[in-house]
């Protein structure tokens, strides 16, 4: 039935899964999940399976274009790739030489893969590379660097051995990362216990033993409140946190008021339940795992919430912990050296970001800096003016709130210029449109992923593209050639591999056998000290020292918040197993099984407001407005409305989509700017919108 097997990774969504792909007759024909990396089995989520449709997809860029009309008339010219790239190349060059390099940004999603994107931008002399992380987990990973000295990379969450599981901010059950999904089920299996809190009823919520229902931004007041139990009920993990943690005596200043009381009133969750909660989870340290959050760009306290997550996991000694958060070593703490950095080609680029990262965040530590704030800059030309926009497979439409904003920061472009395998909203806008081929159709450098063993990764290409595309690889280099950039200039993947590779011990036919490679098991820690932080005081720090020099709080209060008028709710946005962080609405298979989004809102808070299951209801907020289908469920909090992400776009190549759901980022007028100082991560769910019947 089939004639080969080809060993990749998925791109369907940022988790980056291995993957085995079966063709027959040069055409893929089967995915599935990798077999032997471990806690895949060969599983696969609906994303991934639906992978197949991006092939034949007539509704994606097949060919170069150039634009000849105002931006958005889709007045396009096909052009062949030789014509496409030196036009690039020219633009590129022409507002490097008039205006310098800094003018020049690039941005993409981020992930194992983007060391080719950083690497073109700081060859072109540019310091203004930005991912999209802000929209994700930059308030997660900076409030671990707040306690541990490293990133969220740097702990692994080791669902396998874990007897109690908190899931907060993380959907594990439909945002799914199958590796730790297939643990966790595995742990449930064999009695581990599962809380889940949130503002409504997930997949997760309905797997749980436990659902904790909460006022939509209240948390915090949640985890300050399981604090204030462990530690006046003396239930931590005493030796722990005496041997690794400073400050234990501000965090008990910091709880001291915040009784479960005090936080039943503000989030809805009874006393007792917090009170059980706590106790459930000392009874079960240190194997147990408060997840701190993937998804934590909703309200401007979520670095706090994600950063109380740790300390809970702290005092309960599950870091670095079998069954709690184990500690990811990189290649070096192993003896090994790490991968060749295409980035290191050049050096860092002088001159201040565009984003003041440096200036007004000076505690924060992200290469994929602030791009919210670098969206700001470009609209307002200050501090400098941004007149080159290179993006790479990432839809800033998409992935950001305020559309108004977003589109007068592309207009005050010279060049705007997309290398994507779909539409989007930005591509629609592009000057010049380079389609990449899909990652079924090319093959990726090799990326890295932490975890309890460092994990090297690559695409190989099961087929050859369907229409007139070319990788992102060779796109990018071709690129490079053209513009001057000799050293990045890489005509073929093996040279970029050979690169990457050299010096390593891994050679490129393993990752051509297997897809990925897993660096051998970090040797335990001395059982007498236990694991070393990266903090000054080699210690998890309570008071971080760099966030004071910053003016910041590193235990800042929670802030109540009033509940929204009659009518009025918070809007709550996410996704399901079917759609990914941007859009995958237009997927031809994915479209069949979600066509249209709809409004989620408390069953007796709707009918108070005549709407019954299916009607239509008129929402506004933020000054734009629109109507959308209803959804009436008793297990969302009456205070919040639920929208799913990723729709509402009506881009004329998409004909499938057209006129189809709802687009929450109109509802968010200034939310470029509506963001936590303290993470950087960006407040997206601190809009209120008002729903009335159509």
């Amino acid at each position: 039935m089939f004639d080969r097997a080809v060993y990749s990774v998925c791109g369907m969504c940022a988790v980056n899964c291995p993957i085995e792909v079966f063709t027959a007759q040069g055409r893929c024909r089967f995915i599935q999940g990798h077999r032997q990396a471990p806690g895949i089995r060969g599983s696969l989520c609906p994303r991934g399976a639906a992978g197949l449709a991006l092939l034949d997809d007539d509704q994606r860029p097949q060919f170069p274009l150039v634009r000849e009309g105002e931006r958005g008339a889709g007045r396009w010219r096909r052009a062949g790739w030789d014509e496409a790239l030196d036009l690039a190349a020219q633009r590129i060059a022409e507002v490097r030489q008039v205006h310098g390099a800094r003018a020049l940004m690039l941005s993409d999603a981020g992930g194992p893969f983007s060391d080719l994107d950083q690497a073109l931008i700081r060859g072109l002399g540019s310091p203004n590379y930005f991912d999209d992380h802000s929209t994700r987990n930059l308030n997660t990973d900076q409030a671990a660097r707040s306690l541990f000295g490293f990133g969220e990379d740097g702990l692994v969450c080791d669902f396998k051995r874990a007897r109690m599981v908190v899931l907060q901010t993380r959907n594990l059950f439909e945002s799914v990362h199958v590796q730790q999904l297939n643990h966790l089920l595995d742990a449930m299996e064999g009695g581990c216990r599962l809380t889940v809190i949130d503002v409504r009823a997930s997949v997760g919520a309905a797997k749980a033993d436990r659902f904790l229902m909460v006022r939509p931004g209240s948390d915090l007041a949640l985890n300050q409140a399981v604090l204030h139990v462990l530690l006046k009920e003396e239930i931590y993990h005493r030796e722990f946190v005496a041997r690794r943690l400073e400050g234990l005596e501000e965090l008990r200043a910091y709880v001291e008021a915040c009784t479960p009381q005090w936080a039943a009133g503000e989030t809805g969750v009874a006393a007792e339940e917090i009170v059980n909660l706590a106790r459930e989870l000392a009874l079960h340290a240190p194997a147990v795992i408060w997840h701190p959050g993937w998804m934590t760009a909703r309200y401007r306290d979520s670095f706090m919430v994600a950063r109380t997550a740790y300390l809970i996991n702290a005092l309960l000694g599950s870091i670095g912990a079998p069954g709690g958060l184990l500690l990811a070593p990189r290649p070096e703490d192993l003896g090994r050296h790490g991968l060749n950095r295409l980035v290191d080609l050049y050096p860092p680029a002088d001159g201040p970001r565009v984003d003041r990262l440096s200036k007004e965040h000076p505690h924060l530590s992200t290469p994929g800096g602030l791009l919210h704030l670098g969206l700001v800059a470009m609209a307002s030309g200050q501090p400098y003016a941004i007149k080159g926009y290179l993006v790479c497979q990432h839809d800033p439409f998409g992935a950001y709130p305020d559309q108004e904003a977003l589109g007068q920061a592309l207009a005050n472009l010279e060049l705007l210029l997309c290398v994507t395998p779909t539409w989007s909203r930005t591509a629609w806008l592009a000057d010049i449109v380079l389609p990449c081929a899909s990652y079924l159709e090319s093959a990726s450098i090799v990326g890295q992923v932490m975890g309890v063993t460092p994990r090297w990764l690559a695409r190989n290409q099961a087929q050859q593209p369907v229409h007139d595309t070319l990788p992102d690889w060779r796109i990018v280099c071709a690129l490079a050639g053209r513009l001057g950039l000799d050293k990045l200039a890489f005509t073929s993947i093996d040279e970029i591999w050979a690169y990457q590779l050299r010096d390593t011990g891994v050679m490129a036919s393993d990752l051509a056998s297997r897809g990925f490679v897993d660096l051998p098991p970090a040797p335990l820690p001395p059982s007498a000290t236990g694991p070393i932080f990266a903090t000054d005081s080699g210690k998890i720090e309570v008071v971080s020292p760099r966030w004071q020099a910053a003016g910041l709080e590193s235990l800042a209060a929670y802030q109540p918040r009033s509940a929204p008028a009659t009518g009025s709710f918070v809007l709550t946005l996410g996704r399901s197993g079917l759609e990914r962080q941007d859009c995958t609405a237009n997927n031809s298979l994915l479209q069949q099984r979600t066509p249209e989004n709809s409004l989620w809102l408390n069953a007796d808070q709707a009918r108070g407001l005549g709407l019954a299951e299916g009607d239509r209801a008129r929402v506004s907020g933020g000054g734009a407005k629109g109507e959308v289908r209803v959804t009436l469920s008793e297990f969302i909090h009456p205070e919040a409305a639920f929208l799913l992400h990723g729709f509402g776009q009506d881009l004329p190549p998409e004909a499938r989509i057209q006129g189809k759901g709802l687009d929450d980022g109109v509802f968010m007028a200034g939310g470029l700017e509506r963001y936590d100082p303290a993470g950087g991560g960006l407040a997206l769910q601190e809009v209120v919108i008002s729903v009335r019947k159509a």
